[in-house]
């Protein structure tokens, strides 16, 4: 699959809720980064959501009628890449498992071509090399790392960047207190979880806690404010960009993971 994706061109870009709500940022970030690797990103028109929230809440039927929406808006495209883990989780683990019939097949044919961002410029195999003297942690977002089942693409990616120190946390795939849905029913406990999480984090002294899921981020940022903390939750394509700012920074130059 990497000698293909490494010819792709074009890519259907799955912006997600939360993205388009409250991260664009984010979004802007994920195609800076895809242009650097010679990628042109498209945002197809009437995306929305992928059902997740309407699953988690216990209402299927809303979510496989956004399911077979979200498959019939990106089946013409032959890759997707979103900058959500959490959501390509649920188009790989719980698409099949919610649609019947041929929409279980059209389901597992088209999470053979979606991928979270990381996953993406990884089996590329091609690479940015950047520079960017910082010190960070990451955190392993709970869908990601147990439906999709990753957690080597974003590391791998974090080493790309030169200067760049990460410093893993203790309980670095324990749940920030999100969950999507769960931190609006259990707030009280939602918050706590995310100042446990903050606290592992501080002690590692980094001053960016990256993941590659935007509603862990926008949890963890919120709770850190309120409470008056110094570190900065920050996407994984964001800190990507940043890397390409910088003046010393290689952002446009790509090698071969073969070399």
């Amino acid at each position: 699959m990497g000698d293909e994706l490494a010819k792709t061109a074009r890519v259907a870009v799955f912006a997600t809720c939360m993205v388009d709500i409250a991260g664009h940022s984010v979004l802007k970030a994920t195609e800076d980064v895809l242009e650097a690797i010679g990628v042109e990103a498209v945002l197809p028109e009437g995306q929305s959501c992928c059902g997740q929230p309407a699953l988690n809440s216990g209402y299927p039927g809303p979510a496989v009628k956004l399911a077979k929406h979200w498959i019939r808006t990106f089946e013409p495209y032959d890759v997707v890449v979103s900058p959500a883990g959490s959501c390509v989780a649920m188009v790989h683990h719980h698409f099949p498992r919610i649609l019947q019939g041929g929409w279980r097949e059209r389901a597992i044919e088209i999470s053979r071509r979606t991928f979270e961002l990381t996953q993406f410029l990884v089996a590329r195999r091609d690479r940015l090399e950047l520079l960017l003297s910082e010190t960070v942690t990451y955190h392993d977002s709970c869908h990601m790392k147990r439906f999709l089942g990753e957690s080597s693409a974003p590391r791998e990616v974090l080493s790309w960047i030169k200067g760049l120190q990460l410093v893993e946390m203790e309980g670095a795939d324990t749940c920030c207190g999100f969950g999507g849905t769960f931190s609006v029913k259990f707030p009280e406990v939602s918050v706590e979880m995310g100042r446990l999480k903050l606290d592992l984090a501080s002690r590692t002294k980094a001053r960016f806690i990256i993941s590659s899921d935007p509603g862990c981020l926008m949890h963890l940022e919120g709770v850190a404010r309120a409470q008056g903390s110094s570190l900065r939750a920050m996407h994984i394509a964001e800190l990507l960009a940043l890397a390409m700012q910088t003046e010393d920074s290689y952002s446009h130059r790509l090698l071969s993971a073969e070399q």
